[in-house]
């Protein structure tokens, strides 16, 4: 979730197979090739077999959202939907924006590069419990520390939030600073923290979403024992600060890389030893596929074992737990290039332009529970377009809902407006 998502465990395919994909030019309706490639991305994207639509139906046969009745009417959350169909609802307001749907909590981000999020934040305010406008970084400077952001805060829309709804405002955090320094010093950590909380109360947040753990990862230093259990006593004495001036601290997390934990995987029981000093724990379930290994945004199955991990088997689970854990829906898309690579996240925006362009049809991809579509570019290179529908976000809530566990989105000004119908 960091500023320019960083991307996650991706499925994989031999240099081999994409050699062989078919290339050929489309013809007259839809093309043999489109088929063919269409079939590669069930059989090799996918790392493995997700849960069948058959599966979940039995499932979830008495678990089903309320949704607004105006879309229930429609008839357009399905598998098989048709582009025009999309293109004429997905701006269509909610009858009823404020009624939640959705009854655990729910967390939104908010970028600054994506001014929609602005909007919708206030319009469907009551659907969300927590919302994270994207603000601030803590960063090394010289010996010391300095939390940059305060020029992106908005007290007009904070104001205008509060005013239209009870979502709590707890503003993004990113750790920049250099982590072996902030982690083995005492007065540093002290100082990190004091920061944090002073800039809580003076611009009256109601606390803030800390990201850190993916840096550290990638810096290295979860890797070795006593620095890991520094980290995780860092987080611990920030939220425990924030819980004392009576915020809420949210902590972003990922998942993991792989069906094994590694050391620098946040797992169970660093789940347990936070949970009394974190409110929620957000995880990154999206980014499963990159450009350089194309596929489904977040495979249901990922999702399940990546759950697994972290809480255990969904018959038995700890629910005082896994209440705080919020599962990541992404209301990006991406659209890949085949040929030679290339390709990343698109938005609602761009995705309705691809729509009115191409008029491509849609295809379920029951493996993944996610719609494709493909089509060629104006130099003949051919794309695979995954992008979030009504179905693809209902069955995620669904599954959610059955591990009972919170959502968190990244992020909403890159969604379609009729989303926030099912939340």
């Amino acid at each position: 979730m960091a500023r320019r998502r960083e991307k996650r465990s991706p499925a994989t395919e031999s240099s081999e197979r994409r050699k062989n994909r078919d290339e050929s030019k489309p013809r007259d309706g839809e093309p043999d090739s489109d088929r063919r490639l269409i079939t590669v991305f069930v059989v090799f994207f996918i790392v493995i077999p997700a849960v069948s639509m058959a599966v979940y139906k039995v499932k979830f046969a008495d678990r089903v959202i309320e949704t607004e009745p105006s879309i229930r009417q429609k008839g357009i959350i399905k598998t098989d939907i048709h582009f025009q169909e999309i293109l004429t609802e997905h701006s269509k307001a909610s009858e009823n924006s404020s009624a939640r749907h959705y009854d655990y909590p729910v967390l939104a981000y908010i970028t600054p590069w994506n001014s929609k999020g602005y909007d919708m934040a206030k319009i469907y305010n009551s659907k969300f419990t927590h919302l994270s406008p994207v603000w601030y970084d803590l960063k090394s400077q010289g010996n010391g520390l300095v939390l940059e952001g305060r020029h992106n805060a908005d007290k007009g829309w904070i104001q205008e939030l509060r005013a239209r709804g009870n979502a709590m405002i707890l503003p993004r955090v990113v750790l920049e600073a250099v982590p072996e320094e902030l982690l083995s010093k005492k007065k540093l950590r002290g100082k990190a923290i004091k920061l944090i909380v002073t800039e809580c109360k003076e611009m009256e947040y109601d606390g803030i979403v800390l990201e850190s753990w993916s840096r550290w990862a990638a810096y290295g230093v979860l890797h070795d024992p006593d620095m890991r259990k520094m980290a995780l006593q860092f987080v611990k004495q920030l939220g425990d600060a924030l819980h004392e001036q009576h915020m809420q601290f949210m902590y972003v997390i990922g998942p993991p890389r792989s069906d094994t934990l590694q050391m620098y995987d946040f797992g169970p029981e660093d789940l347990k030893f936070l949970k009394d000093s974190v409110d929620g724990f957000s995880l990154m379930t999206y980014d499963f596929s990159n450009s350089q290994n194309p596929g489904p945004n977040a495979p249901l199955k990922w999702i399940d074992l990546t759950l697994k991990l972290l809480l255990g088997s969904s018959n038995n689970v700890d629910s005082s737990l896994a209440r705080k854990v919020l599962l990541g829906l992404n209301f990006y898309g991406n659209d890949f290039a085949i040929s030679g690579g290339g390709g990343g996240a698109i938005t609602g925006r761009d995705y309705i332009a691809l729509l009115q362009k191409h008029k491509p049809t849609l295809h379920w991809d029951k493996e993944s529970g996610e719609h494709l579509f493909m089509y060629r570019d104006d130099k003949n290179i051919k794309h695979a377009v995954f992008y979030p529908s009504l179905m693809s976000i209902l069955l995620r809530l669904e599954n959610a809902r059955l591990w009972g566990i919170g959502i968190s989105i990244w992020e909403i000004g890159q969604g379609l407006d009729y989303f926030f119908h099912l939340l």
